[in-house]
């Protein structure tokens, strides 16, 4: 096998690497869903229950497609990777570049120079949250409907907005609850448990709530070919024609827009969220402070 054959069967591999996963879990559902009539909006699929010493601990189609997710977007990034060279030559080269340099001005734009190493971190966020809202698409359970995964990406970005906001010390973390009057301490702490919970229901709110209109919107369209068309004869006045294009139409802004679009604002509020939390001048004193009690302190030791 040549050196031009081995390339392109690595290529084939990664593809299918990507492909797969979301393959196996349309065979999963298929093999596991209840049998239903009609149309029925229910949540996701359990699949099993593992037993924990706290509770139960069930295991979903949520968190199955969400595993099949990452493992595709791990082979995707995988493949647009494989081959490069100081000069793009590869159509996926350019595409990949175009991708990191998109991500890096936007991280640029919002968060500033500072946080330029979070640039993996939002492209990662937005990869995920859009493919999992994709996944309708292929007749999958959006994981970005399920209120425990997108919660648990809001507790992610919250421990790092805490994170950042601790680099000025615990004391001025405290005391930023008490600005810029001490009787507003505790709405502010409302506002900093208000953060993951309004991003988390956003995003879930958004996916699931088109999900649910799409469904209603073709049973109603179901319903009224029927009433209106039942009298054509034998399997005519059966089928429903007019669900035919407009359910598809809807697809188009609540399964794509719809998800790219709340993809793009949970990533942008993560970065406003962190670099907004960030006490830049406070942590610049903090370390003056450091800096001179150093100086002082070799100071100290140079007169002795």
């Amino acid at each position: 096998m040549n050196k031009k054959s081995r390339f392109v069967a690595v290529d084939i591999l990664l593809l299918a690497g990507a492909i797969l996963p979301l393959v196996a879990c349309m065979v999963l559902k298929i093999l596991t869903a209840p049998p239903t009539e009609g149309i029925e909006i229910t949540g996701a699929l359990i699949y099993f229950t593992l037993p924990t010493p706290l509770q139960p601990l069930p295991i979903t189609e949520a968190q199955v497609n969400s595993v099949a997710v990452v493992i595709a977007i791990l082979f995707i990034c995988l493949y647009f990777t494989h081959g490069l060279t100081v000069r793009p030559h590869l159509k996926r080269q350019v595409i990949a570049e175009w991708i990191v340099e998109k991500c890096k001005n936007m991280v640029h734009t919002n968060m500033g120079e500072r946080f330029m190493g979070f640039a993996p971190f939002i492209a990662a966020i937005m990869g995920l949250s859009a493919l999992s809202s994709l996944l309708s698409l292929l007749g999958l359970f959006p994981p970005t409907s399920d209120m425990n995964i997108v919660a648990g990406w809001a507790i992610l970005v919250f421990t790092l907005i805490t994170f950042y906001k601790f680099k000025a010390g615990p004391i001025q973390y405290l005391k930023s609850y008490a600005e810029p009057v001490p009787f507003l301490a505790p709405m502010n702490i409302i506002s900093e448990i208000a953060t993951p919970v309004s991003m988390a229901f956003r995003h879930y709110g958004n996916i699931l709530s088109g999900s649910i209109i799409s469904v209603l919107i073709a049973a109603a369209l179901g319903g009224l070919s029927n009433l209106v068309l039942g009298w054509l004869p034998g399997i005519l006045g059966e089928f429903p024609f007019l669900r035919i294009g407009i359910p598809a139409v809807l697809s188009l802004y609540f399964d794509i827009f719809s998800g790219l679009l709340q993809a793009f604002i949970f990533a942008t509020l993560t970065m406003m969220y962190i670099s907004g939390g960030y006490p830049a001048e406070a942590v610049a004193k903090r370390l003056a402070r450091r800096e001179a009690k150093k100086q002082a302190k070799t100071a100290k030791q140079a007169e002795k």
